[in-house]
């Protein structure tokens, strides 16, 4: 099961009404958020398409694909180009079935680097080119990590960048109440040994530093995945991880059994978890942040992305009844500066036209981003964008560890095979906080691995 999260935000003011495709949600040159300059620029350049057609496809659906069809709109105001999104539940499938039938749409929008990979393998995308590759790096926090997701080899063996990102969401974050803080005099962890010593003085206090919940259901495991990555980053330089994403270093590894017990010295400590190390495996992760808001507090932090807002209780208001922080870093390890783990999406040209190659410049341009920062869902790496156009704090605030991060990696559990990232990967970290311990529970998993072949 891909982990697909949301911004914690509320949707629900969006787009008043849904205009219409052509619609223009926001007049050109009436709000001073926008980078208006870069939209005329871009008309100016691109105008010339008139006439010309541009089919998309996606991942977005519902409130997304609203969302995303509002900023499609300027394109289209720019260009003159009739350009058309569309989607399908089983996306992923269809755009493999579309590519090798030989009728692709013109642009390919996927949140998967693998599936991507494989497509341009096989020859089904156009390289975007080097100049491209070197804008994102320019402008994008983290810019290399994000080439390096959208470089590929290409059929004939030669590495080509190939898809553009855009759209990021972010999970290394750790939210709690404001009051609850002010009240005990706690402050925010600027490092992860800071982390550590606050949840140290929770305890002291007679309370209880976390929630954390790994039910899920048949995926019951998988927030504790998120956990083991954020402390790979934290503990290993990004190569190492990208090599055990890829089994190139084995599950049960030194590097990777210390981040499991990393995120042990968390989820395996009595007096660190409500309800006891017992209730880690049983406790559905909807319900895990809930104790964050009792009185009195049954935790005081949480682990968790940035969808999870959408389980707090009713009302809540972000930046005020709760907040968050970014996850901390190790003062001892400074040197792997401020990783962020996330996902995002990619777009990629599957029939190459002027106008494919238009929407990957318009692309480049501030107001792609900022329509969409305004309204809701959506964070942005492009460090030239106005954060003032984000439609509230809590989502400037995420932006900014987006454009401060100095690695960005995507979610290992997605990139790894099925039966590992969405199988072993998963029960492996309810049987560690069973009682296992981590070098058995890695070694089990890289069996599961090594059964693959």
């Amino acid at each position: 099961m891909r982990k697909t999260f949301w911004m914690g935000v509320a949707v629900a003011a969006l787009v008043a009404g849904s205009a219409g495709a052509q619609e223009l949600k926001f007049a050109p040159g009436e709000d001073s958020r926008f980078n208006w300059q870069s939209f005329e620029d871009f008309k100016s350049s691109h105008g010339d398409l008139q006439g010309q057609s541009l089919t998309l496809f996606g991942p977005w659906r519902g409130d997304d694909e609203i969302l995303f069809n509002s900023v499609l709109a300027y394109f289209r105001e720019a260009t003159g180009v009739d350009a058309r999104y569309s989607s399908s539940e089983n996306y992923e499938q269809q755009i493999v079935i579309d590519t090798q039938a030989g009728s692709p749409p013109d642009i390919a929008i996927l949140p998967q680097p693998g599936l991507l990979a494989d497509l341009a393998d096989k020859g089904f995308l156009t390289p975007l080119g080097g100049e491209t590759a070197d804008w994102v790096k320019e402008n994008y926090g983290a810019g290399e990590s994000w080439v390096g997701y959208g470089t590929y080899e290409g059929p004939e063996g030669e590495e080509h960048f190939y898809a553009f990102p855009y759209k990021a969401d972010v999970k290394s974050l750790v939210w709690y109440v404001p009051e609850n803080f002010e009240e005990a005099g706690y402050e925010i962890p600027e490092t992860m040994e800071d982390l550590i010593a606050l949840s140290d003085q929770i305890v002291e206090d007679g309370g209880v530093p976390w929630c954390i919940g790994l039910g899920s259901g048949g995926a019951t495991g998988w927030p504790a995945t998120d956990w083991v990555e954020d402390m790979m980053l934290r503990t290993q330089p990004a190569e190492t991880y990208d090599k055990w994403v890829s089994n190139e270093i084995k599950f049960n590894d030194p590097a990777v059994v210390g981040a499991i017990e990393e995120f042990g010295k968390f989820a395996k400590n009595e007096e660190y978890v409500s309800g006891g190390v017992a209730a880690v495996a049983s406790t559905d992760f909807r319900d895990s942040p809930k104790g964050l808001f009792d009185i009195p507090p049954k935790c005081y932090l949480h682990h968790q992305a940035s969808f999870v807002p959408s389980f707090f209780p009713e009302g809540t208001e972000l930046g005020t009844d709760a907040d968050f922080f970014y996850m901390p870093t190790y003062a001892s390890k400074a040197d792997l500066g401020t990783p962020v783990l996330g996902a995002g999406t990619l777009v990629s040209i599957t029939r190459d036209t002027p106008a494919a190659q238009a929407f990957i410049e318009f692309l480049k341009t501030p107001i792609a981003h900022e329509v969409w920062m305004a309204q809701a869902a959506f964070l942005t790496p492009y460090k030239g964008v106005n954060v003032e156009a984000y439609a509230n704090d809590p989502l400037r605030k995420q932006g900014d560890i987006l454009t401060s991060a100095t690695t960005f990696r995507f979610d290992a559990s997605d990139l790894m095979p099925g039966k590992i990232g969405a199988g072993a990967f998963w029960t492996g970290m309810v049987d560690y906080v069973g009682g296992k311990d981590a070098e058995t529970v890695a070694t089990e998993i890289q069996q599961a691995w090594d059964g693959l072949n």
